[in-house]
């Protein structure tokens, strides 16, 4: 039986307060993987663990495979699981290992009942079946598949259960020994009460081991139905709390959750651009936007002082990107955390596609923006630049580790834009060859 401990190669919960430390990256190596579909994007996934690399992904015909390869060579060994993808940019493929080397899979989900896959046998993508339920309840309508580690180091995997604008978030625990899967908790950890659901971020674990969460509730499945910007920490994952410390019975809902911002429905807000960070003095702040009082959309930062949360506008742009209607669109803005710089200044990156992207240097006091920041990382043009007209680079980080000093592995492919779902007109591009590339810091 083959033992992992430690395993923080597959940690999702990480800390945003270690201070950041830039380096500038090098292309040692590119290893083709296979032709992947192009269509459109989905997010693949990317393990090492020791002298393996795992990796899963949909082929040129939008089956689903998982690939293995030894890190001292180029060739790959890969088999197909009995799913395809179709135009739908929510059905990412996330994989995990257990501490006895157990690769466990999920993917290919929105709103529809549970797809999982686990190995029998350690490290051994031959060994792939599909458990068709992993408690019974709640696996109809299922979307967004996590793998996390709680606080003592137990697999966690949590979903949205149930649809947008009406879904509760669950959670369960693995247990190690019977090879079986029960609720970690009770009741689901958000309800939006049969009216709205909770889109959330996180869980951050900072340095003293306590985790964060934000979230944002939405009405429909319009994406301009998003409002109040919540907040909740727990130590366990298990038992939650407001900032101040009282205890939030579950499922929290908008009635009980602590709303760092009540931003109205159609009030600029997104979900998927909210961003857990902390200062200097290890104070949460929440990065987001919504629309300012001239209707012009801005980056915010609430942080937590003493007398509660506090909000401060960071950007000052002159334009307003308007959003609305369902599926996957194409975000113009993305917001970055707010991280402690090695000398303890503040930095946050940012990305606008009308107006310029980069990363800020921030007064600690008011958050305003002091100047521009250099990158935190240089990393090599190719991995962002495409080859192809009207395609788009899409890169993956590998959520493993391989242990070799100085070494980053990513994923990178090209697709075509999201379509909200929906296929483009005309013939689907030709598949493009899915990489491996491998960067060592200068």
């Amino acid at each position: 039986m083959v033992r992992i401990r430690n395993l923080a190669t597959i940690l999702v919960v990480v800390s945003y307060y270690s201070a950041v430390v830039a380096a500038e990256w090098k292309t040692e190596k590119t290893i083709d993987v296979a032709p992947v579909w192009s269509g459109h994007p989905v997010r693949f996934c990317l393990l090492t663990h020791g002298k393996q690399q795992f990796v899963a992904f949909y082929d040129a015909r939008r089956q689903m495979t998982v690939g293995v390869r030894k890190l001292d060579s180029d060739k790959w060994h890969f088999v197909k699981l009995p799913q395809q993808v179709g135009w739908d940019s929510h059905n990412s493929i996330t994989m995990t290992l257990d501490d006895d080397g157990h690769i466990h899979l999920s993917g290919n989900m929105h709103c529809v009942p549970l797809i999982y896959f686990r190995t029998k046998k350690p490290l051994d993508i031959d060994s792939f079946e599909r458990v068709p339920a992993m408690v019974g309840s709640n696996e109809r309508r299922c979307t967004y598949p996590v793998f996390l580690r709680g606080a003592k180091g137990e697999l966690i995997f949590t979903y949205r259960d149930g649809g947008s604008g009406n879904g509760n978030q669950i959670w369960n625990v693995y247990d190690l020994k019977t090879k079986k899967w029960r609720r970690l908790l009770d009741q689901p950890l958000f309800s939006g009460q049969g009216k709205m659901n909770a889109y959330f971020n996180g869980p951050i674990r900072d340095k003293d081991g306590m985790f964060h969460v934000c979230w944002v509730w939405r009405d429909t499945p319009d994406c301009a139905t998003n409002h109040h910007l919540c907040y909740a920490r727990s130590k366990d994952l298990i038992h939650w709390e407001k900032s101040d410390g009282t205890p939030l019975k579950l499922p929290i809902t908008l009635g009980t959750a602590e709303v760092v911002d009540p931003v109205p429905p159609g009030g600029g807000m997104i979900n998927g651009n909210t961003r857990i960070g902390f200062d200097s003095k290890g104070r949460v702040v929440i990065a987001y936007h919504k629309f300012d009082a001239g209707g012009k959309t801005q980056l915010y930062n609430a942080r937590r002082e003493k007398d509660g949360w506090k909000t401060y506008q960071t950007s000052d742009w002159g334009y307003r990107w308007e959003f609305h209607g369902g599926g996957s669109i194409p975000f113009e803005i993305r917001v970055g955390s707010v991280a402690v710089e090695p000398d303890g200044a503040l930095t946050q990156s940012y990305r606008h596609d009308k107006l310029g992207s980069g990363r800020w240097r921030l007064d600690e006091k008011t958050l305003k923006p002091l100047g521009k920041a250099p990158p935190q990382d240089k990393m090599p043009g190719e991995l962002f630049t495409s080859e192809t007209g009207g395609m788009q680079p899409r890169t993956v980080h590998d959520i493993g580790q391989s242990g070799e000093p100085g070494v980053r592995y990513f994923l990178r492919w090209q697709t075509l834009p999201v379509n909200r779902d929906r296929a483009h007109r005309g013939e689907p591009p030709k598949p493009d060859m899915l990489r491996v590339y491998k960067l060592r810091a200068k």
